[in-house]
C-alpha cells in the first residue's frame, strides 16, 4: 500500500459496531492505545473486515482541536 498522508497507524481491529449507515470500528494500535473511526456501513462491508484483523488507520486533518472544561 502506498498513501501519502504521514499519518499511517497499523493495529487491530477490536470492534466493529454494525448500524444502518455508520460503522463504528476501533483499532487497537498499541497495548492500551486505541483509534475508533466512524465510516459509511457501505465501507465497512466492502472492506470485510472482523474482529482480529489487521487494518490501518489513516489520519489526515486539517485541524486537530483539544479542550479542556
Amino acid at each position: 500500500m502506498k498513501i501519502s498522508a504521514r499519518n499511517v497507524l497499523q493495529g487491530k481491529v477490536i470492534s466493529i459496531v454494525t448500524g444502518p449507515v455508520s460503522t463504528e470500528l476501533t483499532l487497537e494500535i498499541a497495548p492500551g492505545v486505541r483509534v475508533t473511526s466512524s465510516i459509511t456501513s457501505t465501507s465497512a462491508q466492502s472492506l470485510g473486515l472482523k474482529e482480529g484483523d489487521n487494518a490501518y488507520a489513516v489520519i489526515k486533518a486539517s485541524s486537530v482541536m483539544v479542550a479542556v472544561d
